[in-house]
């Protein structure tokens, strides 16, 4: 479903924060509410866990980091905090959707996305205007603004357990061996990249491939007749020959959970052509 009309913009300003580590829930969209919980501590090393919790009907949906063709990425801004020198997004494994010839990564119901802080000053303040896609019968971005002191106090536990459970589904980087995925190549034609699988754990309709951009967006893995490899497409027209050399970054279930490596794109050789009759 695409985005309509910037005319179906939703924006709502946080009232001042509660006593826990959470600000009060903001309304978005019908039945659509969002707030922004915190650990309660921060760190000797300045970190510090806060996420977006969004409380959304089963039917409705927001987008991952790479929201596909019809949809939108979040978007944080944190210019106006005080003491917050850096941050970073974690994003749970998506699910991959294709509706009317379009594919979309995307999050449905009640959905939490933990950020990491980096705070100069353990009293300091996030303050964050979010920008997210939101998705029920009509798709429309959906703008907030969320503000929550940091200031010393005991931990916020069931604020805690949620972002723990959140962070639980995010993938984590494969650092032992042998690796599970192989050679990244792109192939003749530059119409898809061939991925090789090297263990039989790793489940094959789960890859996904993202570049730090995003673009080009890759599509639902294909099984070639070549046992170990598999066939993402790449979509939408560009010149494609410029992810030679390109780093993406590959996720993919196995049995103990989501993972993540980085591979560089390769030229394509004869076994990968041969693996797709070309």
């Amino acid at each position: 479903m695409r985005l309509i009309s910037v005319l179906c913009l939703a924006i709502s300003f946080l009232c001042p924060a509660a006593l826990a580590a959470e600000t009060p829930w903001q309304s978005l969209a019908p039945g659509v509410s969002i707030r922004l919980i915190g650990t309660g501590q921060v760190a000797d090393d300045g970190k510090t866990l806060v996420a977006l919790e969004i409380d959304m009907p089963d039917s409705t949906k927001t987008y991952w980091r790479v929201p596909g063709e019809t949809g939108l990425p979040v978007d944080l801004d944190f210019s106006d905090s005080v003491g917050v020198v850096a941050h970073r997004q974690f994003w749970p494994y998506p699910l991959r959707e294709e509706k009317a010839e379009k594919t979309d990564y995307v999050y449905y119901g009640h959905t939490v996305l933990p950020i990491e802080l980096t705070m100069s000053d353990p009293d300091g303040t996030v303050d964050i205007l979010a920008t997210l896609g939101i998705c029920s019968e009509i798709c429309v971005p959906a703008r907030t603004r969320l503000r929550l002191p940091l200031t010393a106090g005991p931990p916020d536990a069931p604020n805690g357990l949620r972002i723990r459970q959140a962070m639980a589904a995010v993938p984590i980087s494969w650092t032992d061996e042998p690796h599970p995925i192989g050679r990244v190549s792109l192939m003749a034609g530059a119409t898809a990249i061939g991925i090789r699988l090297e263990q039989d754990g790793v489940d094959a309709a789960s890859l996904i491939a993202a570049t730090s951009s995003g673009e080009p967006l890759f599509g639902a893995p294909q099984k070639s007749p070549h046992g170990d490899l598999v066939v993402l497409p790449i979509l939408g027209k560009s010149d494609n020959s410029a992810l030679d050399g390109l780093e993406v970054e590959i996720t993919f279930m196995t049995e103990m959970g989501a993972y993540v490596v980085s591979r560089t794109v390769e030229a394509g050789d004869a076994a990968n052509e041969t693996a797709l009759g070309q």
